[in-house]
């Protein structure tokens, strides 16, 4: 099992996807470390709360991962987020610093949303509420979500991704737009971070392209930038060998 005294690894996923995106990079980073994976809330196996009133945000995601930090009794994890997934982790860092021994943040950015950027979210929120989310929001999302390269070398790649797309709830997908659209600029609690830092960048990412991830590398002290060749936003399934490696470098 390598040495396992390395913290254990969360690894929270993109939108509109869920936990099975780190499927090929399962195996090998659960032999260095613990692994956790959650589906967040709305998403793949997990409900949205009953009842749930309270405007989305992801600080309520990021309480989930504390939540679930405590119910497996773990002090201190390393945390990796891709997309969505990155700004829960910078959600965590505002929530709950002293839960954080490591942070790799793939295919993500520290800034808020344009306001046109807003209001697209906000459209397809109530786009998904009225018809569903099977169909279109795969085919208005592979072209963004994958790197050319793999839409032309990889197709069992780009129908994982569609079968997983097409498989989100509605209310969990608009609820997820909801909250990023809602998400603050996070540059200042970036600034603060005194943990190993790994950025993952593809080269390909058409959503958030390297000068981006550039730009946060330079936000955290002492972090590591890495650009992934041939691979677009969605770099753990696209290119999962340099994921493992980055990764790794932040687990102690």
């Amino acid at each position: 099992m390598g040495d396992m005294s390395s913290l254990p690894l969360v690894l929270l996923h993109a939108y509109p996807l869920d936990a099975r995106m780190w499927d090929s990079v399962r195996a090998p980073l659960s032999e260095r470390t613990r692994l956790i994976t959650p589906d967040q809330r709305g998403l793949g196996r997990t409900p949205l709360p009953e009842g749930g009133t309270a405007a989305p945000s992801l600080d309520h995601a990021a309480r989930d991962v504390v939540a679930l930090l405590d119910r497996l009794e773990l002090d201190k994890v390393v945390v990796g987020g891709s997309s969505m997934g990155g700004y829960v982790a910078m959600a965590l860092l505002r929530l709950a610093p002293e839960r954080i021994g490591g942070l790799a943040f793939i295919g993500t950015k520290a800034t808020a949303d344009t306001p046109e950027a807003r209001e697209n979210r906000l459209n397809v929120a109530r786009r998904a509420e009225t018809e569903g989310t099977a169909g279109w929001l795969a085919d208005e999302m592979l072209p963004t979500l994958l790197g050319e390269t793999t839409r032309r070398r990889r197709p069992e790649v780009v129908e994982r991704v569609r079968e997983i797309v097409d498989g989100q709830p509605p209310a969990g997908v608009a609820w997820a737009q909801r909250a990023m659209a809602a998400r603050p600029d996070s540059t200042d609690v970036l600034r603060t971070v005194d943990v190993p830092t790994v950025v993952v960048a593809g080269e390909e990412d058409a959503v958030m392209p390297p000068e981006v991830l550039r730009d946060l590398a330079d936000t955290v002290p002492n972090a590591e930038l890495v650009v992934v060749p041939e691979a677009g936003h969605l770099i753990p399934l696209e290119a999962p060998e340099p994921v493992v490696d980055a990764v790794s470098r932040v687990l102690g």
